[in-house]
């Protein structure tokens, strides 16, 4: 697994963590939504990457941060599909 790889599969990690952490009622949610919440987290994450990736190469002291706001990116869009909003 590249580099790449992993930080992908770290980073949707995290932004399903962040979401079941702040959106609790994923759990009595149909199969259907939460798969639109997730399809709606895949669909930003190639942007949130590539955000995080310019974040920490203009800024490598703020890396952690960089990829919890993208985490948290993701999660947001996971949120709004299952709020509607």
């Amino acid at each position: 697994m590249n580099s790449i790889d992993l930080l992908g599969q770290k980073l949707g990690t995290a932004a399903l963590t962040t979401l079941v952490r702040l959106c609790p009622e994923i759990e009595t949610a149909s199969p259907a939504q939460q798969e639109a919440a997730c399809a709606a987290m895949r669909a930003k994450a190639r942007e949130a990457v590539d955000q995080l990736l310019a974040d920490a190469e203009n800024a490598p002291g703020v890396t952690h941060a960089a990829f919890a706001c993208a985490a948290l990116t993701l999660a947001h869009e996971g949120i709004k599909v299952l709020r509607g909003c």
